[in-house]
């Protein structure tokens, strides 16, 4: 029989789902090379490649058989040729724009471990989706908000939960739809460069937010009495500020976020916070051109900058940490002991801390790839995040888990799968 793929699931999975890849078909103890390309909406190629050695019977299953060296990865990695793949031309970065279209993973087979590879010998497509059939993608215009919700199918009301991303702008959902489909309601909101948003972070108003969060608690979907925030890096501190204002947060997961507030002025009411000072001469560039940015910051426990802090301590909600010890885009780790000595010195719960060694700054939901290099919009150029492939995918998955029972236990008062009572 001719070689082929066999996957599992079979045509389509979660992008967040581990996929099972395997080869039948195969001369007993045969060389191949497995190759996996995807390319993004914009269509960036992104590709990995590993050399196997098929069974004395011919088959080859990705979580039985190790990748020999050579290759994007070796060892026994079940899900290497996804977490693997990297972008054709530098400093491009995965992300999903249009969650309601799938990524289509290409997957091949070659004979041999030649360069190039040598001859095809099976080919298979497969969709990595983002929504779960019945899930409800809502776009919000109303008042300032703009924003999508994500509702689960069902009747609800459901946990509800507000997404935030960093300096990038634009309204990211993939985050948030790949979250609702685990039984939350989910809003990933836009803070600037979208639509008639502000172009540029020149400051915040955290009224802004404020009506985001009202929005939240008043909808029928939606489970009170408080709603969870979650922020990755810029978002992360934006996060710390609305908890530490606002009414109404119950639960609040900063990924590789920040306690003093950085980049953009904050203002609410009569209070104003201004950004934490950084150095540029502090930056180290190397010879490609590439920045390391994390000592570009000032201490914020030092001086002026100690204004810069955002006062956790008057949050009235419970906290989750999720630290890449290796972010090179600022000491994550720091600002999560730090707000954790702040909270725990005014009498607080103290926080949730959770550190991976070898995971970088953009710690996504599982199997988006590492990005090792990309632009930054305040620098000005490529900067370099941090993170090993394999132990940041890890992490991804891990931090996936964390998140979502951190806010089943605080948003709901149940571990996740505990069947509800009626």
């Amino acid at each position: 029989t001719a070689p082929s793929i066999r996957l599992s699931p079979a045509a389509r999975s979660l992008f967040d789902e581990p996929l099972a890849i395997a080869v039948q078909g195969l001369g007993p103890r045969q060389q191949v090379t497995l190759r996996a390309s995807l390319r993004d909406e914009t269509g960036e190629l992104f590709q990995a490649c590993a050399r196997y050695q098929a069974r004395d019977d011919g088959e080859l299953d990705l979580a039985r058989c190790p990748a020999l060296p050579g290759g994007s990865f070796s060892g026994l990695e079940p899900m290497g040729l996804l977490w693997a793949l990297q972008p054709q031309k530098p400093f491009r970065r995965l992300v999903k724009r249009d969650v309601q279209s799938p990524f289509v993973l290409q997957l091949e087979v070659f004979e041999g471990h030649g360069e190039p590879p040598g001859r095809l010998l099976a080919q298979a497509q497969h969709e990595r989706v983002f929504l779960r059939d019945g899930m409800r993608r809502v776009p919000v215009r109303e008042g300032r908000i703009r924003a999508t919700l994500f509702l689960p199918p069902g009747n609800g009301p459901f946990p509800g939960i507000i997404d935030l991303y960093g300096t990038g702008g634009g309204l990211p959902e993939y985050r948030a739809c790949l979250l609702a489909n685990y039984g939350f309601a989910v809003m990933a909101l836009a803070f600037y460069s979208y639509e008639d948003l502000p172009k540029e972070m020149k400051e915040f108003h955290l009224e802004y937010f404020e009506e985001a969060v009202n929005y939240m608690l008043q909808h029928t979907q939606v489970k009170g009495p408080g709603i969870g925030l979650l922020g990755i890096s810029m978002g992360g501190n934006l996060c710390v500020s609305m908890a530490s204002f606002l009414k109404g947060i119950t639960a609040t997961a900063l990924i590789n976020g920040s306690v003093a507030n950085v980049g953009p002025v904050l203002r609410y009411k009569d209070i104003t916070i201004p950004p934490l000072g950084a150095n540029a001469k502090r930056m180290k560039v190397n010879k490609s051109g590439i920045a390391d940015i994390l000592d570009a910051l000032n201490n914020p426990l030092e001086g002026p900058d100690r204004q810069s802090l955002i006062p956790l301590e008057k949050a009235e909600c419970r906290f989750l940490f999720i630290v890449g010890q290796d972010d090179r885009n600022w000491k994550s780790e720091f600002f999560a002991v730090e707000g954790s000595k702040r909270l725990q010195a005014h009498g607080k719960e103290k926080p949730e801390i959770v550190c991976y060694p070898g995971a970088g700054h953009y710690i996504e939901p599982p199997f988006f790839p590492m990005c090792a290099a990309s632009m930054h919009l305040i620098a000005g150029r490529p900067v370099v995040w941090g993170g090993e492939p394999k132990a940041h995918c890890e992490a991804q998955i891990d931090a996936w888990q964390q998140i979502q029972a951190f806010f089943h236990k605080h948003l709901t008062g149940k571990p996740p799968g505990t069947p509800s009572k009626l």
